[in-house]
């Protein structure tokens, strides 16, 4: 055996057993309890333009972002103001980037500017300003806190989407930002996309208001600090939806982000979901002292702007633990479990793009990828036999250890394949031969000029070195400047490609060397087919 072969076989037969192993799952998804018990049981998932699914393009609201900051500034700022006993008309926001207060005296205005100086270093106090024979202070956004605050409103979108769709239970979804405010996601093998799509785009802004039970809805004078929403009804038997209007507070006492658990629960006496929510320890404090001092009010629980249950509070609640009821399903129940377990969406989101994928359309891909492979290999085989004989069918092993090689990685990785991860295959099938050809050609040099095979084999692997290395630390750049950048197919070519490049750097530099070498370590061989 020649020097240092045996380690190099030993690597190649482990290479070979260990890609064989990963690609039985893939293979054979039937597979026995004791395989997937000790043994790997990650296959290799299919991506939407192979079997289907999904894919949308989401615009986030982001102006409505800065203005639901702007509102809790507005909030915080009345607290603020009543907790000093400074006298005020009204705390509200103006415009896309100002809160106003406007008040009774001079005086007063005076101590507020200088609080909201302050409190609010970050942003823009303007000079006291009349307003109808009042004192009016103007507390402006600076235009770099609004962008910062609509760049953090796409990325928790994006976040929250994420946590939703995970709890969902899709397989391998893509989900990445697009430009300045757009959110791009891939949903492969969807098999509800209706459901999926009202699941990923509900703002789920949940609120605790209470409500003003002496003033009628319709016909009556709404105070500035209400406002009528609709309490809904579903009839399980018909499943026609009605609508109440009831007149709550404006100012949401509690609200969604101080919960940490949300989890669908039966109904014991009436055997009917509901959802069962639990607070931190912020939230379980505030919901104890709001229901100890609204005792026999009702509390209504709000979801974007819709109330699912008003309940009478008939006792002080503490432990921090509460139910929403509102004639769920199990499926609506379960459904509102995951968007307030994963949190509100920081801003409201829009659907501008939403095409489906059949399935059809994805084995279509699949068999004519595998049909582009399978010709590609077939005519690469043909040449290499023809024009290097012998020499070019340890390329075409080569050849044939690279693609085993590199479809056992990606199902190791448990990688994603998409069409243009089978392009990238079926390049890398040129790409695994053509260092063989660079090798072959200096190979072919040293013949020429007299020297045996295997001081030819040597030289010529020693001067194709360098040439090698270089083409392909240049495409693996390329390759993560597409990962980097590209999104969805495009990774998934990036992916392949890598994959690919590191792995023809093994088989061309140490598998076809090493069967060269098993040839002519004797130095029985005067002649190379080649």
């Amino acid at each position: 055996m020649p020097k240092g072969a045996g380690w190099r076989i030993t690597l190649i037969v482990a290479f070979i057993a260990l890609s064989c192993i990963y690609l039985i799952p893939t293979l054979a998804p039937n597979l026995p309890a004791w395989w997937k018990g000790i043994l790997p049981k990650d296959k290799i998932s299919l991506g939407l333009d192979l079997q289907g699914g999904t894919h949308l393009v989401m615009e986030v609201d982001t102006q409505k972002a800065v203005e639901g900051t702007l509102d809790l500034v507005a909030t915080d700022l009345e607290d603020t103001l009543a907790e000093k006993n400074l006298r005020f008309k009204r705390v509200s926001r103006t415009g896309s980037d100002k809160v106003s207060v406007v008040l009774y005296e001079k005086d007063t205005a005076t101590q507020v500017q200088k609080l909201l100086k302050d409190k609010y270093r970050d942003y823009t106090i303007n000079d006291s300003v009349e307003e109808g024979g009042m004192i009016g202070v103007q507390l402006r956004m600076n235009e770099q806190d609004m962008q910062d605050r609509k760049d953090k409103a796409v990325a928790q979108a994006l976040e929250t989407i994420r946590n939703r769709i995970d709890q969902f239970g899709v397989s391998e979804p893509v989900i990445t930002r697009q430009g300045v405010d757009q959110i791009v996601i891939q949903l492969p093998g969807i098999k509800d996309p209706q459901r999926a799509i009202e699941l990923i785009g509900r703002t789920a802004r949940l609120e605790f208001k209470m409500v003003e039970d002496g003033i009628s809805p319709t016909g009556g004078a709404i105070p500035e600090d209400a406002e009528v929403l609709n309490e809904k009804f579903v009839d399980k038997t018909t499943g026609a939806v009605t609508e109440t209007p009831l007149v709550v507070k404006k100012k949401a006492l509690i609200t969604g982000d101080l919960l940490t658990d949300a989890q669908v629960r039966i109904d014991s006496q009436f055997n009917q979901p509901y959802v069962g929510i639990e607070f931190n320890a912020l939230g379980a404090r505030l919901f104890d002292q709001v229901t100890a001092a609204n005792v026999n009010k009702r509390f209504a629980i709000v979801l974007d702007n819709t109330i699912y249950s008003a309940p009478v509070i008939r006792e002080r609640i503490s432990g921090g633990s509460a139910q929403i009821s509102g004639n769920f399903t199990e499926k609506t129940a379960s459904d509102l479990a995951i968007v307030l377990r994963a949190g509100a969406l920081p801003a409201p989101v829009k659907i501008i793009q939403n095409v489906t994928v059949g399935a059809s359309l994805g084995k279509d891909s699949i068999d004519k990828g595998l049909m582009a492979g399978a010709i590609g290999v077939a005519l690469v085989i043909v040449f290499m036999a023809i024009y290097y004989k012998l020499a070019g069918m340890v390329a075409n092993i080569g050849m044939v250890l690279n693609i085993l090689y590199l479809m056992g990685a990606l199902s190791a990785l448990g990688a994603t394949l998409t069409l243009p991860g089978i392009a990238a295959i079926v390049l890398l099938v040129g790409m695994a031969v053509d260092s063989n050809v660079i090798i072959f050609e200096r190979i072919r040099e040293e013949l020429r000029i007299g020297k045996s095979p295997k001081s030819a084999l040597d030289a010529g692997y020693d001067k194709a070195f360098l040439t090698i290395m270089d083409s392909h630390v240049t495409g693996l750049i390329t390759a993560a400047v597409l990962f980097q950048f590209g999104t969805g197919p495009v990774k998934g070519f990036a992916v392949s490609l890598s994959l690919g490049i590191i792995i023809n750097l093994f088989t061309a530099l140490t598998a076809s060397k090493t069967i060269f070498d098993l040839f002519l370590h004797k130095g029985r061989v005067k002649k190379m087919s080649i």
